[in-house]
């Protein structure tokens, strides 16, 4: 049996996990420089982007290597995969010393690098359900929301250490930072079991004001007169004091434990005499710990059934969440993939801080989820298939709005488009849970954001065809017009995921009325 206090310390070594994991996120920041260097055209730009994601094709392996293999062995390997992607790009390519490395080896480098971040996220969704028990819609929603300050990190980064060459030190940083980070938590990782925990509900809500605290000094440091006031050395330190803050609760138990811990041994070594009124007191004593005891760890988690992937394949519920997802969260990401690119073609030069600004306003959109479901526990059950209503409605709106070629709209339009695409992203973990149970969920939702790849290789070559068809003989487009259609298609695409969406909430209403 472990301490209150390590389970806390598992949760905080997730949130790190997932804070350097989005190492494909930080991609626009230096995808227009990696063109420049690599001497390629913008469809091939936009392959490159899908092989980051086309990795996770083969993210079920990794749910099968969470069923067989310890966590700790999962996480290192998929952290070496990461290594393999990035640093052989970094070493073997762009230091020039080996200087035939093809467009196509760039190809399956960077699809084994989209791959590790599979096998990183696996593990952390793992210990979150498994060692939040009652609350795993809560702790993975809260750890992933980390996942979307990844590209601010590694920007602000790059920032300090080599703002000039880009390029390299994203590649660098990519392959070396989950690699260390993995090292150090993997002796944590793992299913830690608690007999009669205590004080789940106040952990969850300091936590809550440390993560919330987070993410407005992120948005807030995203923005321009901040960053004009503020070096980007003291952007970088002040992330990384709100990464080490979620350290304050295990530290906080343990102080806690190592108290109650003297008091027994105190109470231990007192002489006493047993009278009635003394034994009256141990009961009194026996009843108030039993009392104060946070019994939400023991409830059960409400799933329709616990199904398998082939059981799952043939469920309409199954295919209609995967299209919701295709027309919400994949178009999403596509469109921060490209950012770069339309920032450039709209001649818009800050393309880091819209990076930046999307990551920032991604956190949130991760968080929002579990906000909710924490502070309307007990209360009425709002179905996962309505939030996803909610969200994507918006971004609709936000697509449209981009062919309006003012900047205003391009950075309103990049703040909504990462709030949703967080918000289903996260969303999507409990909706699976929910859905098809815990016992297969590695493997499940390994195989539902398969289709993350598909949609990033049909949307982004559609756009970059659009992109070349506007462009100059050199391959270069500028102008409103360079992704106009392309907005137009992507809202309308949203648009009817988020009818997708509406009648998956028709035909799931019923289980959550039941879990009222």
């Amino acid at each position: 049996m472990h301490s209150t206090s390590l389970k806390w310390l598992s949760l905080v070594a997730i949130i790190w996990l997932q804070a350097i994991n989005g190492t494909n996120t930080d991609f626009p920041a230096y995808s227009s420089q990696l063109k420049q260097l690599l001497s390629i055209s913008q469809i091939q730009l936009n392959t490159l982007a899908f092989a980051s994601d086309a990795g996770k094709l083969f993210g079920w392996l990794s749910g099968l290597a969470a069923i067989h293999l310890p966590l700790w062995l999962v996480l290192i390997i998929g952290s070496t995969l990461g290594l393999i992607g990035y640093g052989v790009q970094y070493y073997l390519f762009l230091t020039n010393q080996i200087s035939s490395l093809s467009y196509w080896h760039v190809f399956l480098l960077t699809f084994l690098a989209g791959n590790s971040i599979c096998w990183i996220n696996t593990v952390c969704y793992v210990v979150a359900i498994r060692n939040f028990l009652s609350n795993s819609q809560v702790a993975v929603g809260l750890s992933t929301s980390y996942q979307g300050l990844s590209a601010k990190i590694y920007i602000n980064i790059v920032d300090v250490v080599s703002p000039h060459n880009k390029a390299k030190t994203f590649l660098f940083m990519n392959s070396l930072v989950p690699i260390v980070i993995s090292l150090l938590v993997a002796p944590i990782v793992r299913e830690i079991e608690v007999k009669n925990p205590k004080h789940s509900s106040v952990g969850f809500a300091l936590m809550f004001v440390i993560t919330i605290a987070t993410g407005i000094y992120a948005v807030m440091s995203s923005l321009q007169f901040f960053t004009s006031k503020i070096s980007s050395l003291g952007v970088l330190i002040g992330l990384l004091v709100s990464l080490l803050l979620p350290l304050l609760l295990p530290i906080s138990f343990k102080i806690k434990e190592l108290v109650d811990s003297w008091y027994k041994k105190r109470e231990r070594l007192r002489v006493y005499h047993f009278t009635m009124d003394e034994n009256n007191n141990e009961e009194s004593r026996v009843s108030e710990v039993k009392e104060g005891e946070d019994c939400s760890e023991v409830e059960e988690i409400d799933v329709m059934e616990e199904i398998g992937v082939k059981l799952m394949l043939k469920r309409m519920n199954f295919w209609l969440y995967l299209f919701v997802y295709f027309f919400g969260a994949t178009i999403g990401l596509v469109f921060l993939n490209n950012l770069g690119q339309i920032a450039e073609s709209r001649g818009c030069s800050a393309t880091s801080s819209l990076v930046s600004l999307s990551s920032s306003f991604g956190f949130f959109g991760r968080l929002m989820p579990s906000l909710v479901n924490y502070f309307y526990r007990g209360k009425h059950k709002i179905s996962r298939a309505a939030s996803m209503v909610a969200v994507m409605a918006p971004t609709s709106c936000a697509f449209f709005l981009l062919i309006n070629k003012n900047d205003l709209a391009l950075y309103i339009s990049t703040a909504v488009i990462g709030v949703s695409t967080g918000a289903i992203t996260s969303i999507a973990v409990s909706t699976t849970t929910e859905l098809f149970g815990t016992k297969n969920f590695s493997v499940n939702h390994n195989v539902l954001v398969a289709n993350i790849p598909i949609g990033s290789f049909l949307f982004g070559y559609s756009a970059a065809l659009v992109y070349r068809k506007e462009g100059n003989e050199h391959g270069n487009c500028i102008g409103i017009d360079c992704y106009r259609n392309t907005f137009i298609l992507w809202g309308s695409c949203c648009c009817l995921g988020t009818l997708l969406a509406l009648i998956l909430h028709t035909r799931t209403r019923n289980f959550y009325s039941h879990k009222q």
